[in-house]
């Protein structure tokens, strides 16, 4: 995307080059009405290693940038959904939660000096939840968009794209190929609020009937829903469905399109995202963010400039 840059943040580059030194040394929904639904369940049951993120050195310029209601806290409310692996998941006999973005998020708290408190939450509480003060960031593979940024600033942390998900051995469906089919999202997603409303526009351009959306809260219910035949596809993240596919034989990729940044929310307070955009740029420049991404198969996710406010 041409034409967004990070905001000017002093010292930004000087302190990438610290950050990554002290490794060496040593990784919208729309706003309304969405219910605030937060698991309680404690992460209690860790691997018995405790986290399982890589080590990452701390970035004192980027800690000293940080408002003092989260730096007394010494705390990072983090808001992630769960059961979309391979971006977040529990750990397997555990309630660790566990993925790229839970991963991310413990590095973004490294660099910053903090604990990470995770909170479990569905993808379309997570922006009122953040508006209502309840946490202060979510690492969520949330894409930037101008709606979403009248309640959040956003810092990017990775790429990914759209793929479409059919039945095994069925019709093969792309993203032209859409209109009048019966198409699985996830409720609050970027794909219901920005892709469908648009492929919809083309549907009614070309004189075809529109899709039928079928909303769910996470992709397994939607994967659930196509091998039951009561959808004729599912549309999501391309990491999220290709793992889903590679460990479900009843299901294949269709399509995939559309590789675009996906990016911290932060709470709009200039301060922590200031801190924050300081943080990943440590993040990205490092060793343990590679090693984060190679360890779940998302190596083509990898960027190297966190850019502020950088809307898709």
């Amino acid at each position: 995307m041409t034409g967004h840059h990070a905001r000017n943040v002093p010292g930004r580059h000087s302190r990438r080059l610290v950050c990554a030194g002290a490794l060496g040394a040593l990784v919208f929904s729309t706003m309304g009405c969405g219910r605030l639904e937060e698991f309680a369940d404690p992460p209690a049951s860790a691997p018995a290693g405790g986290d399982s993120s890589p080590s990452l050195g701390v970035d004192e310029a980027a800690v000293a940038l940080l408002p003092d209601s989260v730096a007394s806290r010494h705390t990072l409310r983090v808001a992630i959904p769960t059961n979309e692996p391979p971006t977040q998941f529990y750990s397997e006999g555990t309630r660790y939660l566990t993925g790229t973005n839970p991963d991310v998020a413990r590095l973004i708290g490294k660099a910053l000096n903090l604990d990470v408190d995770i909170k479990v939450v569905n993808f379309d509480s997570i922006i009122p939840g953040i508006a209502a003060g309840r946490y202060d960031m979510t690492v969520s593979s949330m894409t930037p968009t101008t709606k979403r940024m009248a309640v959040m600033d956003f810092v990017d942390y990775m790429q990914v794209g759209n793929a479409i998900v059919v039945a095994k051995g069925g019709e093969p469906i792309t993203k032209d190929t859409l209109c009048g089919r019966r198409v699985g999202v996830l409720t609050g997603s970027y794909q219901l609020t920005v892709n469908i409303p648009a492929y919809n526009q083309d549907c009614a351009a070309a004189g075809k009937p529109p899709i039928q959306i079928g909303q769910f809260q996470d992709t397994r219910q939607a994967v659930s829903a196509l091998t039951s035949g009561r959808q004729d596809a599912v549309l999501a993240d391309s990491p999220i469905l290709e793992y889903a596919t590679a460990h479900n034989p009843a299901v294949e990729v269709s399509d995939t399109f559309e590789y675009t940044p996906v990016a911290v929310g932060v709470s709009k307070e200039p301060a922590l995202v200031d801190a924050v955009s300081a943080a990943l740029d440590c993040v990205v420049s490092s060793d343990a963010y590679g090693e984060v991404l190679r360890k779940y198969g998302l190596e083509s996710a990898m960027i190297t400039d966190a850019r502020v406010n950088a809307a898709q």
